[in-house]
């Protein structure tokens, strides 16, 4: 890890330079929902926490599930061009709706996989399905895994929290079930598939079992599934998100996972929302949180720092092994710079991401963002005073 690092000439203080990361999901809300993000203002706060590449999830409107819907989201794309490559996702089904398929062989050269996240496919024949079709274009189906019959209303983790303070809960096989049923799909079919913001122990364990049996599986987890549990909620909107955080045994299986390699790497699942939609408390704001500008400080200072993670294992996660995963390149041009030792608060009036809602919010943590280039170009840096200069 030496190699990353520099002095400051100024300072003196250590200056680490990091490959570009890579975040496999996000939702950048363009075309259809501008009110909550936009592709410009997400990818701006994608370049400040260290993003030269993110993936753009398809639950927009109108959904990319034809080539030419998909074109309206590929303009917005290219007027947002400089800041970080965004790779759109086509959607598995017409309009999410789970029905029937989307015109997969008409985007298959123009998306980076195939996903209806933010809906489970809820029957098992369309999956298969899907599967098959993807098998065959050489695409991977990316699942949100949530089957909708074991939902019951629920809105946080069925766990203690839940119990102590009257709260409906998401029961954990919600989310397992549906991933054991595909893994097995997988398997039959020779599909590449990839699970979405894994959150619970059974998940890890399923995924880790399809992966010894040479079913082609990834997974992702995001930075609040390793760094909280259940009982670090608070009644506020800031802490509902989709799947929710979930217990103490979940946060360490995840951990254990992200340590043996089942949980290949880490995503955000930047999910903005306005002030209005996520000011209900628990039980009535959106789903959804943003995480772009949190990610690398939070996950250096609680997983690093505190000896979990080696550094090294870190930047794999966010570098390496989502863009091998998804033929996504690394340009040696691409890169972060970082003041580690800049220690401060997080304060969502500083992001620049149109949504503030975090978990993260008063997090003291280390590693502040000097700049980012891309593409040879600087899409960040940050001036003395704390302002973007891009």
């Amino acid at each position: 890890m030496h190699d990353f690092f520099r002095r400051d000439p100024v300072s003196g203080r250590p200056i680490v330079r990091l490959p570009g990361f890579c975040d496999v999901h996000v939702h950048f809300r363009e075309p259809g929902f501008s009110y909550k993000e936009t592709i410009l203002s997400g990818s701006r706060a994608a370049a400040r926490g260290g993003y030269t590449d993110v993936c753009a999830m398809p639950n927009l409107n109108p959904v990319p599930d034809t080539p030419e819907h998909l074109a309206q989201e590929e303009a917005l794309i290219r007027g947002a061009a400089g800041l970080c490559r965004v790779h759109p996702y086509g959607a598995l089904t017409m309009g999410e709706k789970g029905k029937e398929p989307a015109d997969l062989s008409g985007m298959a050269d123009r998306v980076i996989a195939f996903s209806d996240d933010g809906k489970g496919v809820q029957s098992e024949s369309m999956m298969r399905s899907l599967m098959e079709q993807a098998a065959r274009l050489g695409k991977i189906v990316t699942a949100h895994c949530e089957d909708e019959s074991l939902l019951r209303g629920g809105y946080i983790h069925d766990g203690e929290y839940a119990l102590l303070h009257g709260h409906r809960g998401i029961c954990s096989e919600s989310e397992w079930g549906p991933i054991a049923r595909d893994v097995r799909l997988a398997k039959e079919t020779g599909c590449a598939y990839h699970v979405c913001h894994v959150s619970c122990k059974e998940s890890v364990e399923i995924i880790r079992r399809a992966r010894a049996e040479g079913v082609d599986v990834t997974c992702e987890t995001g930075p609040h599934y390793l760094l909280m549990n259940d009982m670090d909620l608070r009644e506020e909107g800031r802490f509902r998100m989709n799947p929710p955080i979930r217990g103490k045994a979940d946060q360490e299986a995840l951990i254990d996972g992200l340590l043996d390699g089942t949980v290949g790497m880490i995503a955000t699942d930047h999910a903005p929302h306005s002030t209005d939609e996520k000011n209900k408390g628990l039980a009535g704001s959106a789903f959804g949180i943003v995480g772009l500008e949190t990610a690398f400080p939070v996950l250096y200072t609680g997983l690093v720092k505190k000896g979990i993670l080696t550094m090294e294992a870190l930047v794999e996660k966010l570098t390496r092994a989502p863009r091998a995963r998804f033929g996504i390149a690394q340009p040696a041009e691409d890169f972060s710079e970082w003041d580690l030792e800049a220690e401060y608060e997080i304060d969502p009036a500083e992001f620049l991401s149109m949504g503030k809602a975090t978990p993260f919010a008063g997090w003291k943590v280390f590693g502040r963002c000097l700049r980012t280039v891309c593409g040879g170009q600087e899409s960040w840096r940050e001036s003395k005073e704390g302002e973007e200069i891009h």
